[in-house]
């Protein structure tokens, strides 16, 4: 009667099952996507084709960095809530970048005044 319990080992795949999902759709930093949002149109180059994304890689939304099937599909995900956050996000004040990290962290160049001689 008595025994292990059954559901222990699936926590364990579970867990591990959202990390291998969670790191397969990773997507660009805020600062990353800011900056392409920044290129005018004629300095954006085209989407190349490309057989392992979906759709070719030709439906992409650049402020979400998603690649999608089909233009429907694209322009249904421009209707959504979490489209519409974003693309007010990044209309917003510029994202901290790693620099500013790094600086708030006191890790940046030392700032030792300005030189009094250059050779």
């Amino acid at each position: 009667m008595g025994g292990k319990c059954p559901h222990r080992h699936v926590k364990k795949r579970r867990y591990s099952h959202k990390t291998a999902r969670r790191t397969k759709f990773e997507l660009k930093g805020d600062d990353m996507v800011y900056a392409q949002l920044n290129i005018t149109d004629q300095e954006r180059p085209s989407l190349p084709l490309d057989e392992d994304l979906p759709g070719m890689g030709q439906y992409y939304c650049l402020h979400c960095d998603r690649y999608f099937s089909n233009i429907a599909v694209r322009d249904e995900h421009f209707k959504t809530k979490r489209h519409k956050k974003r693309v007010k996000q990044m209309m917003g004040p510029a994202p901290h970048t790693q620099l500013d990290a790094d600086l708030a962290a006191g890790m940046g160049m030392p700032d030792n005044g300005p030189k009094l001689m250059s050779m």
